[in-house]
């Protein structure tokens, strides 16, 4: 089993699947990927059926220890994207690991 995938083994595999060229596949890609950005920039929820859905969240402001000195700082509350997998891909992975 590959352990990571590269852009361009993703590229190739989508290109084998849906019988297009490496070029149209990278167009698509790059397009999702500048829609996706967009619209979580707007704090828009993305929703893909089967897959899951891409969304923005509010991390709080926090206290924060440097270990290595032992002072304390404040980090100020950030916007994070997130994905939160739906049930097929949920299941996919639990049947992986019940498996192992």
């Amino acid at each position: 089993m590959e352990l990571d995938m590269r852009n361009k083994d993703l590229i190739t595999e989508l290109a084998n699947r849906m019988g297009w060229t490496s070029k149209e596949v990278s167009d698509m890609i790059s397009a999702l990927s500048s829609i996706v950005s967009s619209k979580l920039v707007d704090n828009d929820t993305i929703y893909l059926q089967g897959f899951g859905q891409f969304e923005v969240k509010k991390k709080a402001e926090r206290i924060s220890v440097n270990p290595a000195n032992g002072k304390r700082y404040l980090v100020p509350p950030k916007l994070v994207p997130v994905f939160k997998p739906g049930t097929a891909v949920k299941n996919r992975l639990k049947e992986l690991s019940d498996n192992e």
